[in-house]
């Protein structure tokens, strides 16, 4: 793994184990919260049910209170005022479902107002699905003194089995149970309601969470990839400059041996070649002639001429003084000459400025300008030489006020171009042309076919500061 992912992964990781503990917490946290908000909800309901159960029985007594505590001076009878009392409760309700029921302490029903049917019978045996004996339950609290019962009944609106909550008194004085209910789904769903809406605000919660995280996840991603690409373009331009640096003290080491083979070596070659010259002179005017010396003289002199020549032609081929002295246009010109007839390649070079041929070749360029477009036709050249099998070939140099063009062309058997720049090993050359003007901001253009081949290469004008930082002055 490399330390970029290393270091993105170390930034993920801690921020993707926060936010999951984060979100975590946070449901835990409101699931809580929610079950804590339903139970209160939920007794607070049940509380205020409770309340109004006991208000609707107190309501009860009070209307059957004439009938239940009339004194024993009343005329009607015992049997009467429970009849006058039990319609009373048959003629109270509140609402569909909210009615009031007596029986006895025995379970058996004496009034019932949305289930007459039920009116006289025993149900003291009577069980719900649960298989509660539900009349047991409600006279077992009746007889406590009273108090409240949960158990399952049929709603009447409905005809379905609903729980229900009950509240039960005594008639002691009777033998009677009288009590009234409210059923409770309204209550579940209210507060499933609020349970639902709980779970909503949960959610939404756990969304928005989820989208700071994605959002932060693009912050980290973003800063990364911004990072990352900084860092290549950092990366892009310190290699640059490398290129650059190696290029110039390729070049300042080619200027140094070629003075060195100039000013040194050939100068001494020079001085050798006078002495001998001077040797044999005097062997000729002398009275006694050596032949064989002279013979031996004359061949030394004839490779040392040849010796001389090959250095000089060494130091050229390393920088030519041209090059530096009169600039880029005279130096192209004396390579054509130099290559001018060399294995029936026949030479040409040509300037223009502006467009119009130049009337001199003294046009002045940076000095990276001249060195790499130097290097560049010289490269072009020696390929033209060694594998087009061209019999012409041309050098245009074009200098204009916004750019410098040079376009090396041949009459030669052509390539591709595409697969000799991939190529590791066939494209070293043209890979350099292209690297060498990279560092001026120059682009090198390739068209190649039979009988037609041209590279160009363009320098823009005038160049930036860290390209003309890289120029030196090479002096001969």
């Amino acid at each position: 793994m490399t330390p970029k992912a290393k270091i993105f992964l170390l930034a993920i990781v801690p921020f993707a184990l926060a936010i999951g503990g984060i979100t975590y917490g946070v449901r835990q946290q409101a699931q809580a919260l929610a079950q804590a908000q339903h139970e209160t909800t939920q007794a607070a309901y049940m509380s205020s049910k409770e309340i109004e159960l006991r208000h609707y029985v107190e309501i009860a007594k009070s209307a059957i209170a004439p009938y239940y505590d009339a004194p024993a001076a009343d005329p009607h009878s015992d049997e009467e005022r429970q009849r006058l009392a039990l319609d009373a409760l048959q003629r109270l309700d509140f609402g569909q479902d909210g009615y009031f029921f007596v029986y006895t302490m025995r379970g058996t029903s004496l009034m019932h107002p949305r289930q007459p049917d039920l009116v006289g019978r025993d149900l003291w045996l009577m069980r719900d699905p649960n298989g509660a004996l539900t009349i047991q339950e409600l006279i077992q609290q009746a007889s406590k003194g009273g108090g409240y019962v949960r158990y399952v009944w049929r709603r009447p609106s409905t005809g379905l089995l609903a729980p229900k909550l009950g509240f039960v008194v005594p008639l002691e004085r009777w033998g009677w149970m009288m009590g009234t209910g409210i059923y409770l789904e309204d209550v579940e769903t209210t507060l499933a309601r609020i349970d639902a809406q709980a779970a909503s605000n949960i959610q939404h919660t756990l969304m928005w969470i989820g989208a700071i995280a994605l959002a932060g996840l693009a912050i980290i991603a973003v800063c990364a990839a911004v990072l990352n690409i900084s860092e290549h373009r950092s990366a892009d331009a310190k290699l640059k400059l490398l290129a650059r640096q190696v290029v110039d003290s390729q070049e300042q080491e080619r200027a140094r041996l070629s003075r060195e083979l100039h000013d040194g070596i050939s100068q001494m070659l020079v001085s050798v070649k006078l002495l001998l010259e001077s040797a044999l002179a005097r062997f000729e005017r002398g009275p006694a002639r050596e032949p064989t010396a002279e013979a031996a003289l004359a061949t030394s002199l004839g490779r040392l001429s040849g010796t001389l020549r090959e250095v000089r032609r060494i130091s050229h081929a390393l920088r030519p003084a041209m090059l530096d002295d009169l600039g880029l246009a005279a130096a192209l010109g004396q390579l054509a000459r130099e290559l001018d007839g060399q294995n029936g390649l026949e030479v040409r070079f040509e300037l223009t400025e502006n467009g119009a041929p130049a009337a001199t070749q003294h046009a002045t360029l940076p000095d990276p300008v001249n060195t790499v477009l130097f290097r560049i036709a010289q490269e072009a050249l020696t390929n033209i030489a060694r594998h087009a099998q061209a019999s012409r070939a041309a050098i245009a140099l074009d200098i204009a006020a916004h750019a410098v063009t040079l376009d090396t062309s041949d009459n030669g058997r052509g390539f591709d171009a595409h697969e000799a720049l991939l190529d590791p090993a066939s494209g070293v050359g043209l890979r350099n042309m292209r690297e060498r003007l990279d560092t001026l901001g120059g682009k090198l253009a390739i068209a190649s076919q039979l009988g037609r081949t041209a590279i160009t290469a363009t320098v823009p004008l005038p160049l930036s500061a860290p390209n003309l930082q890289q120029g030196h002055t090479h002096e001969r």
